[in-house]
């Protein structure tokens, strides 16, 4: 096995910049680490802490192309966030507005777990620790 320590970041392009910022500020309340535009690619690049462990990268571009999720289609499926409360996260993101998915039991785990979609139709799960 390769000598890899634990998961850097995750990045994700969006259509609409300023809203998926709001989204994943604002609504899901990670931190800015750090914003940079970068002039030669007209792209911002923002970079929020997930609890001082993990990071998500958020990029803005011209014109990306649409990513298929229904049908589920090859590559990256979702991202999961693990929390300690499933009930009370679905009820903090119903509160701000967000659409969340009935909350469910993993067969397999038998933890709760829900999705609901960011602002490019990306699935985010929250699953219980």
């Amino acid at each position: 096995m390769l000598p890899i320590n634990h998961i850097h970041h995750i990045a994700i392009i969006c259509s609409d910049y300023a809203v998926s910022k709001q989204f994943y500020t604002e609504i899901l309340g990670f931190q800015v680490v750090q914003e940079v535009y970068r002039a030669e690619r007209d792209s911002y690049k923002l970079d929020l802490s997930v609890n001082g462990l993990y990071q998500i990268e958020l990029f803005s571009f011209p014109n990306p192309p649409k990513r298929p999720s229904r049908p589920e289609s090859c590559g990256l499926r979702h991202l999961a966030f693990e929390v300690d409360s499933v009930p009370l996260v679905h009820d903090l993101l119903n509160s701000k507005g967000v659409e969340c998915e009935a909350i469910r039991i993993d067969e397999t785990s038998g933890k709760e777990f829900f999705f609901i979609a960011d602002p490019d139709g990306l699935p985010i799960e929250f699953y219980e620790k």
